[in-house]
């Protein structure tokens, strides 16, 4: 796991944010006995995780809202002030979060910087700027998350060693229901015949569970890992070849990306769209009280629309 300390305040954004860093002293962060570890977690899912494996002792704050694309999000004073004010900071890692060293910087935070992807093997992308550090979607295969979470738990044992018995009894709690997640997905994928596994998707942000759960990818209507790619009439009309040849039976909208393509796509090959209450959870989970409002319920609901949809 990487975990370092990050820099302090840049010239970048001073002025703008100069009341927000004010405010957000944290030289008291590592005397943390007996109050609640302050912590900023970047993505829906990074959160997700470290409230499971802090549970009471924590205090989360998320700075990326249910269904909001993460790729080209823009930092609020808001979220440098939460940041300034942290015990720890999660990123989710592999380069998705391209605004969070600028706006750490600007913070002028000193608390623990933990890196959760570290130890993941990252799949690699195409040698592209959006791509070059690989694919940031690590947590759509359970044992990733569970990489993910060791790493939360240590930077949460290491900043406050007195609650480490129960960091560490809520990890294995938590690692125990992943890996009760990972064997219900194998069962219901298992449940398709090999033929009948193919993949249509908004962008390329299910390359992790392909691999795992042994689908066969397709492609995607954004042909990247970035969202905010451009498009072409030729990858689109490739794509919808490619649909038409290899017998794909559906197309999967996705919970953070408008449908109007994928269904347009759908029209053109014949095949169905999954959108609206179908529509997997990719970038981001949905919010409470929706089919993907944590990491368990995301990857449950995207695997039960994977599965009903490509039946016969």
């Amino acid at each position: 796991m990487r975990i370092r300390t990050a820099r302090l305040a840049a010239p970048a954004f001073a002025g703008l944010l100069a009341t927000v860093t004010a405010c957000g002293d944290s030289s008291s962060a590592s005397d943390t006995s007996g109050e609640q570890l302050k912590i900023v977690a970047t993505t829906t899912q990074v959160a997700d995780f470290a409230r499971n494996i802090g549970g009471d002792r924590v205090q989360v704050t998320q700075i990326l809202k249910p269904n909001v694309d993460p790729h080209d999000y823009e930092p609020s004073p808001a979220d440098v002030q939460a940041i300034a004010q942290a015990d720890v900071v999660v990123e989710s890692g592999v380069h998705l979060e391209k605004w969070l060293d600028q706006t750490i910087s600007s913070s002028g935070f000193h608390g623990t910087l933990v890196d959760s992807s570290k130890g993941v093997a990252v799949r690699q992308g195409n040698g592209t700027d959006e791509e070059a550090a690989g694919d940031p979607h690590i947590w759509h295969n359970p044992k990733n998350a569970e990489i993910m979470s060791r790493n939360i738990a240590a930077a949460l044992d290491a900043k406050d060693a007195t609650d480490k018995s129960t960091f560490d009894a809520n990890l294995t709690a938590y690692t125990g229901k992943l890996d009760q997640l990972d064997t219900w997905i194998t069962q219901r994928i298992d449940t398709l015949p090999a033929a009948q596994r193919k993949l249509v998707t908004n962008h390329d942000a299910f390359g992790y569970y392909v691999d795992r759960y042994h689908l066969t990818f397709v492609g995607s209507i954004i042909p990247s890992f970035d969202t905010s790619a451009e498009l072409s009439g030729k990858q689109l009309s490739t794509l919808v070849a490619k649909i038409k040849e290899t017998g794909v039976k559906a197309i999967f909208s996705e919970s953070s990306l408008p449908p109007k393509t994928a269904e347009a796509i759908g029209k053109e090959a014949g095949v169905k769209v999954e959108a609206g209450e179908n529509s997997l959870y990719g970038d981001t989970l949905g919010p409470a009280g929706s089919a993907g409002a944590t990491y368990l319920d995301m990857e449950r609901h995207n695997t039960t629309t994977i599965v009903d949809a490509l039946k016969d």
